[in-house]
C-alpha cells in the first residue's frame, strides 16, 4: 500500500500530476483543491498523501488498472475516505465534486448546507441530502482542521486561499472551470505567491492582455 509519495513535480494537468522520483515518472489524480496548492511548487520537491486503489470493474471483464490519488495533507485524504463511503459517490465522482478547500465542505455538511453541497460538480440535491445524512455527525475534526501538520503550512494555506478565491472570481465573471486553471496558472508562471487576490487578478488579466 503506497500512503505517501515525494518527487520532482515536473508537470500537473486538470485532473492529475508528474511526479519524477529516480528513474520513475508516477501520474497522481487529484482534487482541483488539491491542485491548486501544489500548482505553486511546480519544478519543487513535493509531497503527497495517497491512497492506492484498483479501478475498474472485474464482473464486467473490464481491464483492473492501478492508481494513486494525492492530498496536500493527511486530513484531506481522511475526508475523501469518508467522503466516498457515501452510497453513489464514489472515486471519480468524489475527485471532480473536490472544488472547495475540505474546511468549507466540512463546515457545508456540518451545518446541513444542501444549497452549498448541491453546487459542487456532479453533486445535486438528492445527493447533497445523502451526504449529509450519514456525515454531518462526523465533520467537526475537518470543520475545525486545528492539527498540528495544517498549523506548518499556514504559508503555503494563505498562498492557496488566494489562488482558490482567485479561481472562484473567475468563475463568477463567467469563465469556465477549464479556463480559469489556465489563466491561473499563466499568471504563476515565474511567481510562487500574490499577497492577495487583487494582486493576483491584476497579473491573470496582465497576462491575458500579452
Amino acid at each position: 500500500m503506497i500512503t505517501e509519495i515525494r518527487g520532482l513535480l515536473v508537470s500537473l494537468g486538470e485532473e492529475s500530476a508528474i511526479f519524477e522520483i529516480d528513474a520513475w515518472r508516477y501520474e497522481i489524480l487529484i482534487p482541483d483543491f488539491s491542485r491548486r496548492v501544489i500548482q505553486l511548487k511546480l519544478g519543487q520537491t513535493v509531497s503527497l498523501f495517497t491512497i492506492h486503489y484498483i479501478d475498474g470493474n472485474p464482473t464486467k471483464g473490464g481491464r483492473m488498472t492501478p492508481k494513486l490519488l494525492g492530498f496536500v495533507t493527511e486530513i484531506e485524504r481522511d475526508f475523501f475516505n469518508l467522503f466516498c463511503s457515501v452510497d453513489g459517490v464514489g472515486v471519480k465522482k468524489a475527485l471532480r465534486a473536490m472544488v472547495r478547500p475540505v474546511q468549507d465542505i466540512a463546515v457545508a455538511i456540518e451545518e446541513q448546507d444542501v444549497k452549498t453541497i448541491s453546487s459542487l460538480p456532479g453533486i445535486g440535491a438528492a445527493m447533497a441530502e445523502r451526504i449529509i445524512a450519514k456525515l454531518r455527525r462526523k465533520m467537526a475534526k475537518f470543520a475545525l482542521l486545528v492539527t498540528q501538520q495544517t498549523a506548518a503550512q499556514d504559508e503555503s494555506s494563505t498562498a492557496a486561499d488566494v489562488v482558490a478565491e482567485t479561481y472562484q472570481i473567475l468563475l463568477t465573471l463567467g469563465h469556465t472551470e477549464a479556463d480559469a486553471r489556465r489563466l491561473i496558472d499563466q499568471a504563476l508562471v515565474g511567481r510562487s505567491n500574490f499577497k492577495d487576490v487583487e494582486a493576483m487578478l491584476q497579473a491573470v488579466y496582465d497576462k491575458n492582455r500579452s
